[in-house]
């Protein structure tokens, strides 16, 4: 399927002013090193900024210092990644949703199931299930009793969502995830084994989400798990029972939050990272890769571990150069030992 724009449609949507030929047609995005002259490229790490003197592209997307070194048409905008995700919508090649019901799916006579619904091949909506218009539910999937999807949301291959879910609108779940599975509670009947703890509560997933391949988000013990509006989860990400997650908090690839823990908003946990159960992260906490959280943060900022004491990440950094220097230092030490 090809797909064409003018340079001046696109800067007219991305309210970017055109340097150059604003005629030129565009039927692709590139990168700066990949592009030809029919497609659209942009520059927002300075990392790559060696490649603009030889890139191909029709048009590249540029902040004002870029741009005015360039020679080639660009569009000017105040911030060259952000103008690049609005702009890659125009070119995603992704099938349009059926609006249809496949005959293979098995869905309960009590379920209600709204508008230009799309639901695939062996999906499963069990009783008393409501699925609002324009959502689009991938072959596969499973829908427990008493859910609710909100408008407008997309569910991927091979998801299960179980009983007593609640999934606002606009939410994208991709394929292999599960929402609303038990957590991980036992109680110790010491040499007897574990006695299992029944999850009575729910999950609620606000609106604007998107849940990466194989994440799981685990129901609550009593009160539900709450995911806030426009949280962004990546792969293979995991929250626990009655975890609470704030408002545009994003959480990298292997990242994960232990029981009753509560996330703020705004907040980032980085790929790996990791929070313990019942702490909690006021607003605006960023927890870079592969640190653990093991008590409550209290003040927004950076902070790192890895194997060294919860600090900022600026003394993280400063710490981390000493680790290096420990060898030779105990070197030092031991000569001046001697000395002695």
């Amino acid at each position: 399927m090809s797909i064409s724009y003018s340079l001046k449609q696109i800067a007219s949507f991305l309210d970017a002013e055109v340097k150059g030929d604003d005629s030129v047609v565009i039927s692709g995005l590139a990168t700066l090193e990949s592009a030809c002259s029919e497609d659209l490229a942009f520059l927002s790490n300075p990392k790559y900024t060696q490649q603009l003197e030889k890139c191909s592209a029709g048009a590249v997307i540029l902040e004002l210092a870029q741009a005015e070194a360039y020679s080639g048409n660009c569009l000017i905008v105040s911030d060259a990644y952000l103008s690049y995700a609005k702009i890659s919508a125009w070119f995603d090649t992704s099938p349009e949703a059926s609006k249809e019901i496949h005959s293979s799916a098995v869905i309960d006579p009590t379920a209600t199931i709204g508008d230009k619904v799309s639901i695939g091949p062996n999906v499963v909506i069990e009783a008393n299930v409501c699925i609002e218009s324009g959502t689009d539910i991938k072959a596969n999937t499973f829908i427990g009793v008493r859910s609710v999807l909100g408008e407008n949301c997309s569910i991927g291959a091979n998801v299960s969502i179980y009983h007593d879910v609640r999934i606002g609108s606009g939410v994208r779940v991709h394929s292999g995830s599960v929402i609303g599975a038990d957590g991980f509670g036992f109680a110790s009947k010491g040499k007897q084994g574990w006695q299992k703890i029944s999850q009575i509560g729910g999950v609620v997933i606000g609106d604007n989400v998107e849940i990466g391949a194989c994440t799981t988000i685990d129901r609550g013990a009593i009160n539900d798990t709450i995911i806030g509006n426009s949280v962004i989860l990546d792969n293979h990400v995991q929250i626990a029972h009655n975890a609470v997650v704030g408002d545009n908090t994003a959480m990298a690839a292997y990242a994960g939050v232990a029981g009753s823990t509560v996330v703020g908003k705004n907040c980032v946990l980085a790929a790996g990272a990791h929070v313990v159960g019942h702490a909690s992260l006021c607003d605006n906490v960023q927890v870079m890769a592969h640190s653990l959280v093991f008590k409550d943060i209290k003040d927004p900022n950076s902070y790192s571990n890895a194997t060294m004491p919860l600090m900022t990440t600026a003394e993280w950094s400063k710490n981390s150069v000493r680790m290096g220097q420990l060898n030779l230092i105990s070197h030092r030490l031991k000569k001046l030992e001697q000395k002695n």
